[in-house]
């Protein structure tokens, strides 16, 4: 299995939905979609924590519903022309001068 950035994975997506005439769906849609797919995360974790799924029901894969929820937001920033990487790079040094002292580091 190979690695992509996350250029190479909203260039991958883009290519996909450019395929169709509809392209994109509207905001308020992806917001929905999104909604629905967090909420699959959900169930896949209420399963793993104890609660056991409906006669017939499978538990599912929390790495693949986690990667649903990555393609609706990779719709949702492409859909806007949002540089996910560079918008990412933002937050994680947003995180690191916000939360450098916020919790105790391990000691080496």
């Amino acid at each position: 299995m190979t690695t992509m950035t996350l250029k190479e994975a909203q260039a991958r997506v883009d290519a996909w939905i450019s395929q169709f005439e509809e392209g994109y769906f509207p905001h308020l849609l992806n917001l929905a979609r999104l909604t629905e797919e967090v909420g699959e995360v959900a169930r896949v974790i209420a399963h793993q924590s104890g609660k056991k799924p409906k006669p017939g029901e499978d538990a599912g894969d929390l790495g693949l519903e986690l990667a649903d929820v990555l393609f609706v937001l990779i719709c949702m920033a492409n859909r806007d022309r949002i540089d996910l990487e560079e918008k990412f790079e933002q937050v994680l040094e947003k995180y690191r001068i916000r939360d450098s002292e916020r919790w105790t580091k391990k000691s080496s």
